[in-house]
């Protein structure tokens, strides 16, 4: 993944891919969730998470009372030791990574997938539904997300194709 390129082609989608989602706040397809699911499915066929970690690089997951409990024991720390060394936490009162790329990324892969926080293991988020409602998780993730990119990307043609769609 060139994540130079990524940067850039994202960009330029941006606005528009942000426009069409919020548009999808009021005209909502009939068969929305067959037509995300269709190019999920598509973009997971041509996406390999493993070349890119972007979202390792760009952004901290929310770590829970629980993924700090877990994880702390897979590395061997008391969670204490764990929090105080890894992460802060921010003006929500949310546990964050104090640095980045994540401490825990090895050659583009996580070092404690098996443990990871569930905010890391439910990432992209593409399977949260419907997907019209989530627009402003999307719009946000796209400048981090090749995956998130391309399924908007993918939606947005599909919809403006088949239905009568402003653009």
């Amino acid at each position: 993944m060139d994540l130079k390129k990524f940067k850039i082609a994202a960009a330029r989608k941006q606005e528009k891919l942000t426009r069409f989602l919020k548009q999808l706040e009021e005209l909502v397809p009939d068969d929305m969730q067959e037509i995300v699911a269709d190019a999920d499915a598509a973009m997971w066929r041509e996406t390999d998470c493993t070349t890119c970690a972007n979202c390792c690089k760009t952004m901290s997951p929310t770590f829970s009372k629980e993924d700090v409990m877990r994880i702390a024991a897979h590395v061997g720390m008391t969670p204490k030791a764990f929090r105080d060394k890894w992460l802060y936490k921010d003006e929500t009162g949310d546990w964050m990574n104090k640095q980045q790329p994540c401490q825990f990324l090895v050659d583009n892969k996580c070092s404690i997938y098996e443990v990871r926080p569930v905010d890391c293991a439910q990432f992209p988020h593409h399977n949260l539904v419907p997907f019209d409602v989530y627009g402003d998780t999307y719009a946000a993730n796209i400048m981090h997300c090749p995956a998130t990119l391309t399924l908007v990307d993918k939606v947005r043609k599909k919809v403006e194709r088949e239905y009568e769609w402003p653009k």
